[in-house]
């Protein structure tokens, strides 16, 4: 909220964002559906760092719901495969940012090495004291 005399913004300590829509955007402008959700990746990478340098002590990303595995299975496929590209790439970064990266949700239906590659992110940052980036999956 802006104060008239100060000039500054008071900022909620807690952020939360539903990542939907990026198929959609991707197919009303004439792209595959995996573009979109690279463009999504995209733009979670700059919330984020915003996010660690405004101070904000929590955000949370709703990534991947429950429903999702109804989509087709090429698509689920390349929405698991980016993920755990996007982790492995970004995990030495989160870390070295302070950011302390938990998951929540029903982990149990992902493959079993995107589970471990999940946990070691975890262990990795567990001890992080910045940005609390809480990342929902199979959730809802």
């Amino acid at each position: 909220m802006a104060d008239p005399d100060n000039n500054f913004v008071i900022l909620p300590p807690h952020i939360a964002i539903i990542m939907d829509g990026n198929g959609r955007w991707a197919k009303q402008h004439g792209l595959a559906r995996v573009t979109g959700h690279r463009a999504g990746v995209k733009s979670a990478r700059t919330i984020i760092e915003a996010c660690v340098k405004q101070k904000i002590q929590t955000l949370s990303l709703f990534a991947f719901s429950s429903e999702n595995w109804r989509r087709p299975r090429a698509e689920v496929s390349a929405l698991l495969k980016l993920f755990s590209q996007t982790l492995k790439k970004e995990i030495d970064s989160m870390h070295k940012n302070n950011i302390c990266l938990g998951f929540i949700g029903d982990l149990s239906k992902f493959p079993k090495q995107l589970i471990k590659q999940i946990s070691s992110a975890e262990q990795l940052t567990q001890n992080n004291t910045g940005l609390k980036l809480i990342i929902a999956l199979n959730y809802g």
